[in-house]
């Protein structure tokens, strides 16, 4: 195996503001050189600086680890080491968080000003804070989610802080390599100890080039119905196969 590259300021200094809630950025990278230098920029551009940095890059043979080490003394902790994809390095990356929250952010994404506005509101350990998101620039619509809509379709990554405690009991499963947030999301919705809470701001610019947009995780499309029925109950999953019946139906009429 190849040996891990690390670097990052953690071993030097380490500053925390009690005052504030800290939020450990986790950033995932794989031949990012395109898109980390600015990334890392719109976090550093943040207002609200009560955040540790931690990238995990998977083995990059570009210029990813150059920019990585341009900006070492802003960077809490990274490493470049081959992992099994991306929620195998998300994985790796919250057993070091130091946070009280955890925030994930892709290499070809974006941090808003309505991250600093949502890290205000980080009040209950026991709450899944989100936002919203732009998409290569364009605002969506701001609507909170319903159970029936998360079963349909997941809350973007990038728009939500999670307590910290989540990761203690919870990890991103590998079996679906581009849908273990929707996993994730699924079962932290069915899980009583946990709420979820909408505030309509923009918190991060989501990239459409990126993985989770490259297809779809056929995995987590057979397991779905049988996730949506443990974690959101009969009403929710009644609804959900209706709607996929009359689907069907529809098409198989044209």
């Amino acid at each position: 195996m190849q040996p891990s590259i690390k670097g990052g300021t953690r071993n030097l200094f380490y500053r925390v503001d009690s005052s504030q809630p800290f939020i450990s950025i986790i950033v995932v990278t794989l031949n990012a050189a395109a898109h980390i230098e600015s990334c890392l920029l719109s976090i550093m551009q943040q207002p609200y600086q009560n955040i540790e940095i931690l990238v995990f890059d998977g083995g990059s043979n570009d210029a990813t680890l150059n920019i990585l080490e341009k900006y070492d003394k802003y960077i809490t902790f990274w490493q470049s080491q081959p992992d099994r994809g991306v929620y195998d390095a998300m994985n790796k990356a919250v057993k070091l968080a130091k946070g009280d929250w955890v925030y994930f952010l892709g290499a070809d994404d974006k941090l808003l000003s309505g991250f600093a506005r949502l890290a205000s509101k980080l009040t209950d350990s026991n709450t899944v804070y989100y936002g919203d998101m732009s998409y290569d620039g364009e605002e969506t619509s701001r609507k909170k989610y319903s159970a029936y809509r998360l079963a349909k379709e997941t809350i973007c990554h990038q728009a939500i802080i999670y307590p910290r405690s989540v990761f203690d009991e919870y990890q991103y499963d590998l079996n679906y390599p581009l849908a273990a947030d929707w996993n994730l999301n699924l079962r932290l919705w069915g899980d009583e100890r946990y709420t979820f809470r909408f505030y309509p701001y923009l918190i991060a610019d989501f990239s459409m080039s990126g993985i989770s947009t490259q297809g779809k995780d056929h995995n987590f499309l057979k397991d779905q119905p049988r996730i949506i029925k443990e974690t959101l109950g009969w009403p929710v999953y009644l609804r959900y196969r209706l709607k996929q019946l009359k689907r069907k139906l529809k098409n198989a009429s044209h």
